[in-house]
């Protein structure tokens, strides 16, 4: 049996940029539901709140969620640059267009095969 332990994913939203996206183990929904457990905890407690500010700080952990999740899966980048450098996982989140950020995150999760409830709750 050969296991590649990355997916390639072709986007849909930029032609020519192709993305590695790591691929699930046991080992890794572990590593992945401890780094994500207590700020989904966190988030969920202030979606709760009925104050604007609870809101606003729901809405900023859900988007370092989404950022712990695309430096945990997304491997490496091909076919774009940014600023003249090669990209990166982490330059795709720093300074990538916002939509090619969602659709690496999107194959990231979809990688994982939790459903959202259940990211929620990890």
């Amino acid at each position: 049996m050969t296991y590649e332990s990355v997916t390639v994913v072709e986007s849909q939203v930029a032609p020519g940029v192709t993305f590695a996206v790591a691929r699930m183990s046991f080992g890794r929904r572990v590593e992945l539901m401890r780094r994500v457990r207590e700020l989904a905890r966190r988030m969920e407690f202030l979606e709760a709140g009925k104050e604007p500010g609870d809101r606003m700080d729901a809405a900023m952990l859900q988007a370092e969620i989404d950022r712990l999740f695309l430096a945990w899966g997304l491997r490496s980048v091909w076919g774009l640059q940014l600023d003249g450098n090669e990209a990166s996982p982490e330059s795709l989140a720093e300074a990538g267009p916002e939509d090619l950020f969602r659709e690496a995150l999107s194959a990231v999760r979809a990688e994982t095969g939790l459903s959202e409830e259940q990211r929620k709750n990890s």
